[in-house]
């Protein structure tokens, strides 16, 4: 994968949608630009549109078109058997198929708002080998790639 590419988990994908002008959103603009790359799994898309389905099934298809114009890269999710091999990478296991999907993408970031399971578990860093962070981190780690 080239360089700056980053992956969004659903609450990070979530942000870019819902919000007017946060980093999330910025991410998502800078990717229809084709300053970045955005990468995603089937997981994320089936988790993104369950919830939008639930909370605002009328702009279900303004978010279809939202990650069309991002030019996000959808990966296939894991094979069982692998995600069952990994574990013990995480305090919660129901995410490791999230950050198994970012190490195939071979991404620099991974995008998240989930703090607990992501951001402040450090062996999850370490086991991944990229940078794991919020919208805001990604955005700054973006722009200083792009000077």
């Amino acid at each position: 994968m080239s360089r700056n590419s980053l992956f969004l988990d659903s609450s990070a994908l979530f942000a870019g949608i819902v919000s007017a002008d946060g980093a999330a959103r910025v991410l998502l603009l800078l990717a229809e630009a084709g300053q970045v790359n955005l990468l995603v799994s089937e997981r994320v898309i089936a988790e993104i549109e369950r919830v939008i389905a639930r909370k605002a099934p009328a702009v279900l298809n303004e978010v279809r078109q939202t990650i069309l114009l991002a030019k996000v890269k959808i990966l296939p999710d894991q094979e069982a058997v692998e995600v069952s091999e990994h574990l013990d990478w995480m305090s919660d296991p129901a995410d490791v198929p999230i950050l198994l999907a970012a190490m195939q993408g071979e991404v620099d970031f991974l995008m998240t708002l989930n703090r607990r399971h992501f951001i402040d578990d450090a062996q999850v860093a370490q086991h991944s080998g990229f940078r794991i962070g919020p919208p805001g981190d990604a955005l700054a780690w973006v722009r200083e790639k792009l000077r």
